[in-house]
């Protein structure tokens, strides 16, 4: 992966006496050599996208938006593609016309590699015959998997394969096809980082609701591996999360089956037990909360400390008794 080349609405302001006859000459070159998909799930709405490459902070590849697309943008990269095919997919243009256009604008599409996916799940992917070999892709329904510069010309085969014969969510789905890239023998160059998001399929308009799933590692041994982890750990708190919803309607069932999958896929996080105990205290369920401090303090004393200082915060009830009961498990 490389940073980005001028965007064209870059070269614009630049005096056209700095410009040669072809400007994009001027610039360095990007290269994001890397697999990626790009997915839309009809029956949530939900759009993902998830890549890998030997590059450092190769996320800087996949756009989304909740309700509008999916953009991956690679090989010799130019990722103005990313920003402006959303705005296009957005103003009602299809993924088709929106990939169409900035093709023609681009006087070096040649070495570009673009996916995108629109809002009716419409699929356009380009691999320039200048990328470097193995590159290729994949379109099936509601998705496109790409790659360039792989060991292989297998890999986005397997990946197309490992996508739609994987149960599961979105995020599940994708993680598999990463994988199968990577059993192909990925990047002929290594890993390095990896990435994947999820966006909702109902927008609010609120960016930060809406990316369900945002997920990266930016430079690791084993970025595949990694990211698992992390999304493990992503789902691990969306239960956390609804376990304090089930609290606040006092559904006790429904809060420690949340909690328990939240344990389950996070286990050892004292994160998650602490304020599951301090969440149950909140809502008068005392005694259902000291179980969960003794095991907490008998790990790490420090979260003992913390206790008192969360009545000062308003996260735990001003009751010397109920503190008192509570440090001393």
């Amino acid at each position: 992966m490389t940073k980005s080349m001028l965007s064209f609405a870059a070269l614009a302001v630049i005096p056209s006496a700095c410009l040669c006859a072809r400007p994009y000459e001027i610039t360095p070159q990007h290269l994001v050599h890397t697999f990626s998909i790009v997915a839309y799930d009809s029956a949530t709405g939900q759009f993902g996208a998830a890549v890998q490459s030997h590059w450092f902070k190769v996320g800087d590849v996949i756009w989304l938006e909740a309700g509008v697309g999916a953009v991956a943008t690679q090989s010799l990269v130019e990722f103005s593609y990313g920003p402006l095919g959303l705005e296009m997919m957005k103003a009602g243009k299809s993924a088709e016309q929106a990939l169409k256009g900035l093709l023609a604008s681009d006087p070096q599409n040649q070495i570009r590699q673009v996916s995108m996916i629109d809002k009716n799940g419409v699929v356009a992917t380009h691999t320039g015959n200048k990328c470097i070999a193995y590159a290729g892709h994949h379109l099936g329904k509601n998705y496109s998997c790409q790659a360039n510069l792989m060991k292989d010309s297998t890999v986005w085969g397997a990946m197309a394969n490992a996508f739609e014969n994987t149960s599961g969510d979105l995020a599940d789905r994708m993680m598999a096809a990463l994988e199968a890239a990577q059993a192909e023998g990925g990047d002929i160059r290594g890993k390095q980082s990896a990435a994947m998001v999820v966006v909702s399929g109902k927008p609010t308009g609120r960016p930060w609701i809406d990316r369900q799933i945002d997920i990266r590692v930016d430079d690791s041994p084993e970025p595949l591996v990694e990211l698992r982890r992390l999304l493990n750990i992503s789902r691990a708190y969306d239960h956390m999360n609804k376990g304090d919803e089930a609290i606040a309607v006092k559904n006790w069932d429904k809060a420690n089956d949340e909690y328990s999958q939240a344990n389950k896929l996070a286990s050892g996080n004292l994160e998650i037990m602490f304020w599951y105990a301090v969440t149950l205290v909140t809502a008068g369920e005392v005694d259902r909360s000291l179980p969960l401090f003794k095991e907490i303090f008998k790990t790490d004393p420090n979260w003992r400390i913390l206790v008192p200082r969360l009545v000062d915060a308003d996260q735990l009830p001003n009751d010397p008794a109920v503190i008192k009961k509570i440090v001393a498990q």
